[in-house]
């Protein structure tokens, strides 16, 4: 019967559950009432219903009026009506008549008026359903305020039911609304005891608990048959919702102990349902007793966390160690039991409060495995310490199945099919075995779920591992390489960060022609506002408009070079048309010149195009595009460096406040802005800024914000500026004019030599086979051009001085003849790799 009961809690709840997540369809739940005198001969004996009393026309009462609607449904779902009484005018009675009756809701059981709310007290959904919940349970959850009302009905309760205790900062919250529903289901189970005393919630917890979040304990009072025995209580650790709350009394009123006869394998309880492991105590005949006293204790430590089961041996036939004494089962499907030997009942409890703890456990296993299949690998112990963090991440990843439907697979057969089937198709050329590749084979599962349904877009991938003649024809030199296609174009290869949004950001702007022509006015501002072309519009991307004359054709050529060069890169427009010197006097310019509309034009910015060289230009594009105060990240600071300008930076432990970013962005905007990078870094975002200050500052890192002057390319020194000052621009310039003139003393001097892995990457080549087919001299390609497999030289594939952002390749016909035969199958670099070493066996199981 118990059982039945639960069941049908479980299924109430539920069903309550998905129907305060429908969203509501207008005022289809409230009802209407000409009259009060309507209104109340319609009322029906024990029938709860919510009235508000207006006249037909009442604008003061909309907002209200508007809340009432939505809460409508949800009240129903309570069995509770939702009524708007109209008033006539010459009603005088005693919810029409009185001007305080208009400003509140009256709830009624059947003729009786259970309790008035003030209109303001129902200020949303959630006030609403909680208030009136609250109102008609006032018999069923009790409100205190004292600590000695909570333990008088605890003393009442024990060795008769449990109590749920539940503390929120204020009523009408949402947390509110989820303790009074489940209170509606489950108060014929659990006695509910409600309060919003902070001090209360304190007096009952050991810890100093954030009386700014709302609290439940499940009380366990039914256990405590002697008086002088306290209840037991379990928090809730998680935000207090009706399906959290649901979630936690269906464990709490689950078995402490659960004794198994049966393979664990088949064993299944509601906390394997609700996603929470079980801990198995393996025992026997001999042990019963103890163990049986280990699993209780064990039990109320993970109570809410994990299950706990007794498995008996005498009644199991299990194939595992004899000295094993802990099973551990995980929800995850197809996962296998894991037999432990653990020494005490403090390892089991971190077994499952640390997740990591398991995952150690295996890998310690599985090392003392391959060390023992392969002891000749302690020979190579130098390659074994790579500090290669994305080998490693792969590595732990290895499992997990990529989503990768979106992507269509290309071989030798249906590559160049393919390439006509979109405007523009990007492929991925990667290797299976390398872990790069995969690490930028999981960026990139992500951008085509992004692109899923965008026009004109293909993305497809080719595993250089099966088809290395297809890889060598295109002119594939380095694992991963993206390439994007277009029909009758040279093929333009990717040469930028491999995280999802640059991968985004490029393959969305090679949509568009770069520059593009623009052949209005109307169409050029369109375009510095960021509403052309439509393509775009969406892509937040600052905008820079190139406007030329006819007398400017040498310096239009040079952009429109340029604009190729920074294909993918930059959003580049074009206006040349006879009215291009009105848009230019505009912004105070005048042709050739550029035009930079930041922040979807709101802010744009008139420049003198006064250098005509292609190189000179695409350099003038990039330093025009930086920020004036940039906040420095992962990502752009190669951007920075470039530059080779010393860093006036400040760290700071969050964002920085108003005066300070004013105050640098003077100093950045200031004549000496082109002498150095003024720029912050946010700690909290970049947390590798804590790695640099314990760089710059060997002993004691100092406090935040700190502000210090940086030059790598020149001597290396730090600065810092004198703590005591206030970071504005005079005393900023004041301290610069006496570093020039060598009046301060460094707080570090950085080292001078270069910061490389401390090891040499593999050389592949040096572990294929010594016997090379032999190749001609006549069509033997130079060794510079051999194609080579190689990870890059840096996150965006450049070294510091390069400026190229994408390489124009050669055309797909004229690949083959000029690279001709490419002198060894990249099919024979992983198993030899897998023969060598124990980093190439990681590389052949991925």
């Amino acid at each position: 019967m118990s059982a039945q009961k639960d069941r049908w809690v479980s299924s109430l709840v539920f069903l309550l559950f998905c129907a305060s997540s429908i969203p509501s369809s207008g005022s289809m739940g409230l009802q209407q009432e000409p009259s009060p005198q309507h209104y109340f001969g319609g009322l029906e004996a024990g029938k709860a219903s919510l009235a508000f009393f207006t006249p037909s026309v009442s604008p003061g009462a909309q907002p209200f009026l508007e809340q009432i609607e939505s809460s409508a449904e949800a009240l129903q779902d309570y069995g509770i009506s939702v009524v708007k009484v109209n008033c006539p005018k010459e009603d005088v009675s005693r919810y029409c008549g009185r001007e305080n009756a208009l400003r509140k809701a009256f709830l009624f059981r059947g003729n009786r008026l259970i309790r008035e709310f003030p209109t303001d007290a129902l200020f949303d959904v959630n006030s609403i359903v909680a208030n009136v919940l609250f109102a008609l349970l006032f018999n069923e959850v009790k409100y205190i305020e004292t600590l000695a009302d909570l333990e008088s009905i605890e003393n009442v309760l024990k060795g008769n039911s449990n109590m749920v205790f539940a503390y929120v900062p204020a009523t009408g919250t949402a947390e509110h609304r989820a303790v009074m529903e489940a209170a509606f289901v489950y108060g014929t189970i659990h006695q509910f005891v409600l309060t919003t005393e902070a001090a209360l919630l304190k007096a009952t917890s050991h810890d100093d608990p954030d009386v700014s979040s709302a609290w439940l304990l499940f009380c366990h009072c039914q256990q405590a048959t002697d008086p002088a025995q306290p209840c037991r209580r379990t928090a809730l650790g998680q935000p207090l919702t009706l399906l959290s709350i649901h979630r936690h009394l269906k464990l709490m009123g689950a078995p402490l102990v659960t004794e198994v006869a049966e393979d664990p394998e088949k064993v299944s309880t509601v906390h394997l349902q609700l996603g929470l492991p079980l801990v198995f105590i393996l025992s026997q005949k001999e042990t019963y007793e103890a163990d049986r006293r280990t699993a209780e204790f064990v039990a109320w430590q993970l109570l809410g966390k994990a299950g706990v089961a007794l498995l008996s041996r005498d009644l199991v036939d299990l194939n595992v160690l004899h000295r094993s004494n802990i099973a551990l089962k995980t929800p995850d499907e197809g996962m296998p039991i894991q037999y432990l030997v653990l020494e005490d009942t403090d390892e089991v409890l971190t077994l499952v409060e640390d997740k990591n703890k398991i995952k150690q456990i295996q890998e310690d296993e599985q090392q003392e495995e391959e060390e023992e299949e392969d002891e000749d690998e302690k020979e190579n112990n130098n390659q074994d310490i790579q500090d290669d963090q994305v080998v490693e991440a792969v590595s732990r990843d290895k499992k997990r199945e990529l989503p990768l439907e979106q992507v269509l697979v290309l071989t030798e057969e249906n590559f160049h099919s393919s390439l006509s089937e979109a405007a523009r198709t990007v492929v991925l050329f990667y290797a299976s075995w390398e872990a790069v590749s995969l690490a930028v084979l999981c960026s990139y599962s992500e951008v085509a779920t992004h692109l899923k349904g965008t026009p004109g877009v293909l993305l497809s991938r080719v595993n250089c591992w099966d088809w290395p003649g297809l890889c060598s024809q295109e002119n594939v030199t380095q694992f991963p390489t993206i390439k994007i296609y277009k029909e009758g174009q040279q093929s333009v290869t990717y040469d930028g960060m491999w995280g999802t949004e640059e991968l985004i950001s490029f393959i969305l702007l090679s949509r568009v022609s770069c520059p593009l022509k623009l052949a209005t006015l109307d169409e050029a501002e369109g375009y510095l506002r960021g509403e052309f072309p439509s393509e775009l519009s969406s892509h937040h991307h600052t905008s820079l408009l190139g406007v030329f004359s006819t007398a400017t054709s040498k310096a239009r050529e040079a952009f429109e070079e340029a604009g190729n060069i920074l294909s993918g890169h930059v959003r580049m427009g074009m206006y040349f048309e006879d009215d291009a010197l009105v848009l230019s006097q505009k912004y105070s310019v005048s042709p050739p010149a550029l035009l930079l509309a930041r922040s979807r034009g709101q802010s744009v910015e008139g420049i003198a195009l006064s250098k005509h060289n292609v190189q000179d230009m695409v350099q003038m594009i990039r330093y025009e595009l930086l920020d004036v105060f940039p906040e420095i990240t992962v990502q752009n600071l190669p951007q920075y460096l470039q530059l080779r300008k010393p860093f006036l930076i400040l760290f700071s432990a969050g964002d920085i406040s108003q005066m300070e970013s004013k105050e640098m962005l003077k100093l950045a905007r200031g004549r000496a802005q082109q002498a150095f990078v003024a720029c912050w870094l946010n700690l909290k975002k970049t947390p590798v800024g804590h790695g640099i200050l314990r760089k710059y500052f060997s002993t004691t890192t100092p406090s935040l914000p700190i502000l210090l002057w940086v030059n790598l390319h020149a001597g290396g020194q730090v600065f810092r500026f004198p703590p005591e000052q206030s970071i504005i621009e005079v005393n900023i310039l004041s301290w610069l004019e006496r570093l020039q003139a060598g009046l301060e003393i460094p707080s570090s001097t950085l080292s001078e030599e270069d910061w490389k892995p401390p090891l040499p990457a593999y050389d592949f080549l040096q572990m294929m086979e010594p016997s090379v087919p032999k190749i001609s001299p006549s069509n033997s390609p130079h060794r510079g051009d051999t194609p080579v497999p190689h990870l890059p030289k840096s996150p965006g594939g450049d070294t510091a001085g390069q400026d190229t952002a994408t390489r124009e390749e050669p055309s797909r016909e004229s690949t083959a003849e000029e690279v001709g035969s490419p002198g060894r199958d990249l099919r024979g670099t992983a198993p030899r790799l897998a023969a060598r070493d124990k980093q190439g066996k990681r590389h052949s199981e991925l």
